[in-house]
């Protein structure tokens, strides 16, 4: 239909999948009501039936199970209809009609954090395939750290040379850690001269 949007992409319903987990559930319900079914009763009964058994023991016992029961009943609904997507990235609009979106990356301990991991993961986030203009990066450092600080202000001054790369070369991992780990793919001179002078920049 001329004018109409065509889907970016379509969900497909695993139906085979559903029964099957569905089935699941329906049996595991009635196991876990059977079994609370008899927690219970024995727990309801005189003082004088139960005093041969000790009840705290079974007390822990019945909270553990419906702390369980519990967890296992939140698990169930990614069970419950289980679908696929196809997704059509050509479909999407012209940068102009994209949305400008936020990147938050929260730190505390630069000790349990690693700047450098830290540093990774702010790059990766600018290296985006997306309007340079329209994403915006932002780092919480909870800790107020100066070593994070420091990192922050190495990890801007190596992406005005990184992202240019990426971009250059449709690098497809921009995380610079992981792509300078990499086994070297066969390219020309000039690509392996740039790329080893890129590379020398992150251990400067």
């Amino acid at each position: 239909m001329e004018g109409s949007v065509l889907p970016r992409h379509i969900c497909h319903v695993r139906k085979s999948s559903a029964t099957i987990n569905r089935f699941h559930v329906f049996i595991h319900s009635i196991s876990l009501i059977a079994l609370i079914y008899y927690r219970l009763s024995f727990l309801l009964q005189s003082a004088e039936t139960r005093a041969h058994a000790a009840v705290l023991p079974w007390l822990i016992v019945f909270a553990g199970e419906l702390v369980l029961s519990f967890m296992w009943l939140l698990d169930q609904a990614y069970h419950w209809r289980p679908v696929t997507r196809t997704v059509f990235p050509e479909r999407l609009p012209e940068d102009k009609h994209l949305p400008a979106i936020d990147v938050f990356i929260c730190t505390v301990d630069p000790k349990k954090e690693p700047t450098f991991e830290v540093m990774n993961t702010v790059i990766s986030a600018m290296a985006l395939d997306y309007p340079p203009e329209k994403l915006h990066v932002y780092v919480s450092d909870d800790g107020g750290s100066s070593l994070t600080l420091y990192g922050m202000k190495e990890a801007w001054e190596f992406a005005r040379s990184w992202l240019p790369f990426c971009r250059k070369h449709g690098i497809k991992n921009p995380c610079p850690k992981a792509y300078f780990s990499s086994v070297e793919e066969e390219h020309g001179t000039e690509f392996m001269a740039e790329r080893r002078r890129v590379q020398v920049r992150t251990y400067l």
